[in-house]
């Protein structure tokens, strides 16, 4: 058994230039005010769409991010409709398989310090489903049924596609205080590495 932390990786980080021009273009187009482009424009122009709430031109962009999580956070992840996503399969994915390591990976809990009571708890109970979903395959179950007994906790990885927009309603609902704790623990980084690339979107 393997435990280890959510993470992410933006796959394709855009220059924050060449962005702002492309969507300054997408939003002139709609005013036909592609005269008024110049070298310092691009930013002023983005920022005044977000300001007015006029954000269709910012589909005109996506980002991809890898995203290392539990199996709960992806569910939550994956009800945002308006994206693209290709995740981990636990029907097709033998973990018994020398490239998993021969075992099973979780996620550290956010709600638990390793040594404490309730860590120990969660803790035996990965253990037991890794024995099970082990002891099933040994007894001729395909990696699509045993996957039955796998818990939330059990570490997922996946690609998501979101245009800025999207990006944007994601950060909003997800990074919010009434978000759950663990999408909260990788969306929350990941809106600070999005500000730091695109500060006028993010």
């Amino acid at each position: 058994m393997r435990l280890v932390s959510p993470s992410f990786e933006i796959l394709n980080p855009p220059k924050r230039e060449e962005v702002l021009r492309h969507l300054e273009l997408c939003g002139r187009v709609c005013y036909k005010s592609e005269d008024k482009m110049t070298e310092e424009s691009a930013s002023r122009m983005v920022r005044m769409l977000i300001e007015r709430g006029h954000e269709s031109p910012i589909e005109h962009f996506s980002i991809s991010v890898r995203i290392i999580c539990d199996r709960g956070v992806s569910h939550e992840w994956v009800r945002h409709r308006v994206a693209s996503y290709s995740q981990e399969s636990t029907r097709y994915c033998n973990y018994s398989n020398a490239k998993f390591g021969s075992e099973l990976t979780f996620i550290k809990p956010y709600f638990a310090e390793p040594g404490s009571p309730l860590f120990t708890e969660w803790e035996k109970a990965m253990e037991n489903a890794e024995n099970s979903y082990f002891a099933m395959l040994k007894e001729g179950a395909k990696p699509e049924d045993a996957r039955s007994v796998l818990p939330n906790s059990l570490k997922t990885e996946f690609i998501c596609t979101m245009n800025l927009r999207e990006w944007r309603h994601f950060f909003a609902l997800r990074c919010a205080p009434a978000a759950h704790p663990a999408m909260r623990e990788i969306s929350i980084p990941l809106r600070e590495a999005f500000r730091e690339l695109l500060p006028e979107l993010f």
